[in-house]
């Protein structure tokens, strides 16, 4: 990423100089820019070397990993700089330790920043989203630069100062937290398309190209049907079949669940997304299992009854926008929810809007996200804008089909199934909420409101209950 990303910013007309502990990657990063094309990149062993080499006042993006190897680098760093010196952060750093680092080089006369970078190393080399946050002084050090390595759409490079403290950080873990949801959702649909729908890899292909022409056009939704293409090339068959079905996390899916826990935001999708990664982690105590509940007469639910295919499809594609509505509007609803209780300001439609180019969650919808926005900046939730508001009244029946078949086959749709109960849990007036709170005041007479007059009100209800 640091190396793309260095390559980037020297492509775009901006001298850079690039520091790395191993030599051999500040080698090959200067040995890389002379063959894409003698881009003005110096390379610098020494870090004392590498800060001399920069004009004042210094601005200095650092990619490491995030946690100590971040206050490392920074305490190695800011020996040799001066106060008026700007660092950067690019890397998927926990908010707070953003904060508490701006504070601390505050005092050494330095500003600070955390920046989301997405894209994964193609973007950061060829056109990443940034999502950089701190002060705005902070932000002119950059501004000029990342406008132009950004990538760049129709409205403009897909680059916005964010807001002040770790704002930039906390809006791209969030970012991260929709990709959980977003990709989850994918992998249902092609759960149930492959074994209800029983479509082959080739057949899937088609069918994720095709629906990337349409509402669904995004990047995952490319590059999935990019994926059942790939031929094994250490077998026979697809790749994509000789993938173990394990999958890997570092984190920021996890800390988009806690902060909507601790900011009391519904997020369903997204926390189902991260359950099934865990799940997904038990391998070997999911084949176990396979075997106790084979013994115990559950059979394998699946059978091979054809069904319609282009129904399926065509209602697997309405469920799966749906669900994705959904994961997109739990996330930014953590992002508001955080903006009013920081003071942040953040702006949820320019947000949604450098989302559409450079970033993994790029999305053709994210036009209609940011209009959804942009006429009503406090929407409570994106499902309630009339557009999307009758977009999903009216996918709802293959929603509901989609799951109800998946429950019946014995597929697991959590992503999609917890779409559609957040869905039918907001729309409804009146929830069984109210059995709950009176539950809570019998064991622990935690009162209640009622919905006839003001006031709390608790109730001795084993003293009136007329079954004991």
């Amino acid at each position: 990423m640091g190396q793309n990303l260095a390559l980037n910013i020297a492509e775009k007309g901006f001298p850079i100089s690039v520091y790395n502990r191993s030599s051999s990657k500040v080698d090959e990063t200067v040995e890389r820019a002379k063959i894409e094309g003698d881009l003005p990149v110096r390379g610098f062993h020494d870090p004392n070397d590498f800060v001399l080499s920069i004009q004042k006042p210094r601005a200095i993006i650092i990619l490491v990993k995030a946690g100590a190897p971040v206050d490392q680098t920074i305490e190695t760093l800011s020996k040799f700089l001066e106060p008026g010196d700007c660092i950067i952060d690019g890397g998927n750093e926990w908010y707070e330790n953003t904060e508490r680092r701006a504070l601390a080089v505050k005092e050494k006369g330095l500003l600070y920043m955390g920046m989301g970078v997405s894209g994964g190393e193609e973007g950061a080399r060829h056109g990443p989203s940034l999502m950089p946050g701190g002060t705005p002084e902070a932000y002119e050090y950059i501004k000029d630069i990342v406008v132009k390595v950004a990538a760049q759409v129709n409205d403009g490079p897909c680059v916005t100062y964010i807001g002040e403290g770790g704002a930039g950080n906390f809006v791209k873990m969030v970012h991260n937290g929709i990709e959980y949801g977003d990709m989850q959702l994918i992998s249902e649909a092609y759960d149930v398309l492959h074994n209800i729908g029983h479509l082959s890899n080739e057949e899937l292909a088609a069918t994720f190209t095709e629906w990337n022409k349409g509402e669904l056009e995004s990047f995952l939704i490319e590059i999935t049907s990019h994926i059942f293409q790939v031929k094994d090339d250490k077998g026979d068959g697809e790749l994509v079949d000789k993938i173990l079905d394990k999958t890997g996390m570092k984190g920021t899916g996890k800390w988009t669940v806690q902060q909507a826990a601790e900011l009391s935001v519904a997020a369903p999708t997204i926390a189902s997304s991260l359950d099934s990664r865990f799940l997904s982690g038990l391998k070997e105590e999911r084949e176990a299992a396979a075997e106790v509940f084979k013994k115990a007469g559950l059979g394998d639910l699946l059978t091979t009854k054809q069904v319609d295919k282009e129904q399926l499809i065509n209602d697997v594609r309405k469920a799966l926008y749906a669900s994705k509505i959904c994961s997109y509007a739990q996330g930014m609803n953590i992002i508001r929810t955080k903006s009013i209780e920081k003071g942040w300001n953040l702006n949820l439609g320019e947000i949604s809007r450098i989302w559409k180019g450079g970033c993994i969650i790029r999305a053709v919808f994210l036009d209609r996200i940011k209009s959804a926005y942009d006429r009503n900046p406090k929407l409570a939730s994106l499902l309630i804008d009339p557009e999307f508001a009758q977009e999903m009244v009216e996918r709802q029946d293959s929603w509901r089909r989609v799951v109800s078949l998946a429950i019946g086959a014995g597929i697991s749709t959590p992503g999609m199934s917890s779409s559609l109960a957040y869905f039918d849990s907001y729309r409804r007036s009146r929830l069984p909420a109210n059995l709950l709170q009176a539950q809570r005041d019998y064991f622990g007479a935690h009162t209640y409101e009622r919905t006839d007059m003001p006031g709390s009100f608790h109730t001795e209800w084993s003293k009136f209950s007329k079954l004991k």
